[in-house]
């Protein structure tokens, strides 16, 4: 895993970055089709002002690691990538399951369709914002896979400030159908 790959990353870092992001543009073309169908329901979005920042801070993640790596000459190593992948392919599992559960009312965006119950099944049955969960600690984890710890910290921090904006924003939107 730490033979020499793109742009001297090593080829396995260079390989998980490429699915983390092909699975982001997955993420994007569902929430659009979702967006569609909460619009088309009368969905109304809130917090459009804090999205963009969400945006280029889960750039920043991805562009961080790789810069992080390739400048420092980090590598894999074992005790602490091997538990750290394993994190992200839990995480991402765990955020699927999140889609899967929410069904078209998951979405990238906070869009409330009014009339609509909350979801209460998967992981909604015991965390109200598992998804929130499942990005703090992959934003941990997909760092670190690497030894990127300059990363994982301080996307952990602007991370912190952003939800802490985001999770206002949702919960008051959350609670107009509540």
């Amino acid at each position: 895993m730490t033979h020499p790959g793109t742009l001297g990353l090593p080829a396995g870092l260079a390989l998980l970055m490429a699915a983390i992001v092909g699975e982001r543009l997955l993420e994007l073309v569902v929430a659009q089709r979702h967006a569609r169908w909460a619009t088309a329901r009368g969905g109304v979005e809130y917090g459009r002002s804090h999205y963009p920042v969400m945006v280029v801070l889960h750039i920043a993640l991805i562009v961080g690691t790789l810069t992080e790596v390739a400048l420092t000459h980090r590598t894999f190593l074992p005790a602490v990538g091997w538990p750290a992948l394993a994190g992200v392919a839990l995480t991402n599992a765990a955020r699927w399951w999140c889609i899967r559960s929410l069904g078209p009312h998951w979405n990238t965006r906070v869009i409330i369709v009014p009339g609509l119950p909350l979801v209460s099944s998967g992981p909604y049955r015991w965390v109200r914002h598992p998804n929130y969960v499942i990005v703090i600690a992959e934003g941990i984890a997909l760092p670190l896979v690497y030894d990127a710890w300059m990363t994982a910290l301080l996307f952990t921090l602007a991370n912190a400030a952003l939800l802490t904006v985001r999770m206002r924003v949702e919960n008051k939107a959350l609670a107009l159908v509540a």
